[in-house]
């Protein structure tokens, strides 16, 4: 009996190495074993697969996210063999997924099985599974599927790749279809061999076929490179990078900076040269043909701004707290403590939060993020502050002064190996939409220096370099540490004399902090109190520390990263008319104040001049 439910006949998908007829059979076994899975797998009473495909065929979005975990428990021997061949294996399964849902498609009265031209799904595979460390990649693990993290260091522009390819004989006008399914290289073109190579008495030869482009069938695809995480890199050792190959829907997912777990085929390329081709037929490059990308929320670089129902309950309940400011305060660096420390937190809180970006009706634009200048003497904790704040920053990017050159603080054209030039973003334009910290601010070359008075206050980057002429925006808040011009702040000269700054950069940081070492006799045993109890408290049990964290309403520092995301996310708060005249009253006092000092003292001048920018300051601050 013919069940009329089940019209499709399963074909094998053309590939461009032959298998013998056994192999042919198990994988057609396969194909029919990953549809059952598709259609069978339940959690509760919800068949989640079969759900998804139907709700992602009506959205048109070819695409179906798979958790290992689901097809392990569904059946074992399979997921063994995808792990283990998953080249071979992993078409079958795209297969099986347009398989299920012609079937639940027909079951629900939609002609879908006669439809021809019905798209291949894309699969994504998400997996719990431990991570494999990048250095320990060997020659095992070619052509098997496995999960790498990493941060994406570089990513190339969406290109096209045949995965068909039409050739029509320029001789005898027969026309051929190849399939090419390698990610990385071509395809080599055969001989015509229509009518056994001759057709009216002519011999086509090799090289006759003419690739028609217009009738090839394409993907979009590129490449990324795939760096160590810092923390990972044994001491002494360069970081390590591999290269990755994405397609379809995987394709701009990522940007440069961000923290990922990649799943992938371990696979091989030859990269040399057309002229050491021969010497080099034995040697290949690996690399990774990416078959899921999961975002990382740990850790400096970016983050996804995803967020669910109960993370958005959770935000909006912390946010009704009437004591968040202070709250957000106390979880800055909760390990550095001090009188002085208090203004600092409130500050750094603000920068994080920032205030609103505004576009006026002439096209300018009004930076609403807050500058920060920490100077002052060793020892005064500055270098952690900016650790900290990289680290719970939504994007997050820290440089040293002195091992910054102009180039690599905004943007550098460079030349690649064809001989074109391009623009590549320094750390300013890798921090758009976040904080850069820069340590050691007074050790940079005055020259590097003035090149981010632009991207301080205009918040963009103007090259033109080698025929390359553009604007690359840089929209982040700056957080700079510095000492005084004598190493430590003297008391006997004013603040004008102690800090080696120009004026010009001194107006764009919205906030400056002068911060002292004071010899007080009461304030040193706290701050020695503290930082004993920092150390002891180090060394104990982890679920211990976070008690104790909770217990002293500090926000956790993950928790806090997805808050600053989400607030600056959704929020953009402008100024009442009360507090508007509040702060330029306050503008108006403070010129009066300075006009009056310089009044009395005739050869002085303002350490930091008050201008326009200062009252711009003070509605960024309030904003936030």
């Amino acid at each position: 009996m013919i069940d009329s439910r089940d019209p499709i006949v399963l074909q094998p998908p053309e590939t461009s190495v032959p298998i013998n007829s056994t192999t042919n059979s198990s994988f057609h076994h396969f194909r029919l074993r990953f549809r059952e899975f598709f259609r069978n797998f339940r959690l509760g009473q919800v068949y989640i697969y079969r759900d998804m495909l139907t709700r992602n065929w009506n959205r048109r979005q070819f695409i179906v996210e798979v958790n290992l975990g689901h097809l392990h428990e569904y059946d074992e021997v399979l997921m063994g063999y995808l792990q283990s061949n998953p080249n071979d294996v992993f078409p079958y399964f795209e297969l099986a997924a347009k398989d299920a849902l012609k079937l639940s498609l027909t079951m629900e009265g939609e002609d879908l099985v006669n439809q021809p031209n019905l798209p291949d799904f894309q699969i994504i595979i998400q997996s719990a599974e431990n991570t494999q460390s990048l250095r320990n990649l060997t020659a095992d693990h070619v052509n098997q599927l496995i999960k790498v993290p990493g941060i994406i260091i570089s990513c190339s522009k969406t290109r096209s790749k045949a995965t068909s390819i039409t050739v029509k004989c320029s001789k005898c006008q027969s026309v051929k279809t190849l399939s090419c399914k390698s990610s990385m290289g071509g395809i080599n073109i055969p001989k015509c061999d229509n009518n056994g190579g001759t057709i009216m008495n002519v011999d086509c030869g090799v090289g006759s076929f003419v690739i028609m482009a217009d009738q090839c069938e394409y993907i979009d695809q590129q490449t990324l490179k795939l760096q160590e995480s810092p923390e990972v890199v044994p001491t002494g050792e360069m970081p390590r990078n591999i290269m990755l190959t994405v397609d379809r829907y995987l394709v701009d997912k990522v940007t440069p900076g961000t923290r990922v777990s990649v799943m992938g085929i371990s696979s091989l390329f030859n990269s040399g040269a057309k002229q050491k081709l021969q010497a080099s037929s034995a040697i290949r490059t690996p690399f990774l043909k990416v078959v899921g990308i999961q975002v990382e929320m740990e850790g400096g670089g970016r983050t996804n701004t995803q967020f669910t129902p109960d993370e958005e309950e959770e935000m909006l309940q912390l946010a009704r707290d009437p004591n968040i400011y202070e709250k957000l305060a106390r979880s800055i660096a909760p390990q550095i403590s001090g009188e002085y420390t208090v203004d600092i937190k409130k500050a750094l809180a603000c920068l994080l939060m920032g205030g609103s970006r505004k576009v006026l009706a002439d096209g300018v634009r009004l930076r609403g993020d807050i500058n920060i200048l920490l100077m002052g003497d060793p020892s005064t904790a500055k270098s952690q502050f900016l650790k900290f704040i990289e680290k719970v920053a939504p994007i997050g990017v820290y440089t040293s002064g002195k091992g910054s050159s102009a180039a690599g603080l905004t943007a550098s054209v460079i030349k690649d190996s064809k001989g074109e030039f391009f623009l590549e973003g320094g750390a300013m334009v890798l921090a758009d939409g976040g904080v850069i910290c820069i340590d050691e601010f007074d050790k940079m070359r005055e020259t590097d220096r003035v090149a981010i008075h632009e991207a301080m206050e205009q918040q963009t980057i103007s090259v033109a370099k080698a025929g390359i002429t553009t604007v690359l925006n840089c929209r982040a808040s700056v957080l700079a540490a510095a000492n005084p011009i004598f190493g430590r702040y003297d008391d006997l000269k004013d603040v004008g004399e102690n800090i080696d700054l120009m004026t010009t950069i001194l107006s764009r940081f919205d906030c400056i902090f002068i911060v002292r070492d004071v010899r007080d006799a009461e304030r040193d045993r706290n701050i020695a109190r503290h930082v004993m109890g920092v150390h002891i408290n180090a060394s104990l049990s982890v679920g211990a520390s976070s008690s104790s964290a909770a217990s002293s309403q500090e926000i956790p520092a993950d928790k806090l990263k997805k808050f600053i995301t989400y607030c600056r996310d959704r929020c953009a708060p402008r100024l009442g008319e009360e507090a508007a005249a509040v702060l330029s009253g306050q503008y108006v006092h403070i010129r009066n104040r300075v006009r009056e000092t310089l009044a009395e003292k005739p050869g002085s001048s303002a350490a930091v001049p008050i201008t326009i920018r200062q009252l711009e300051a003070l509605v960024r601050l309030s904003e936030a």
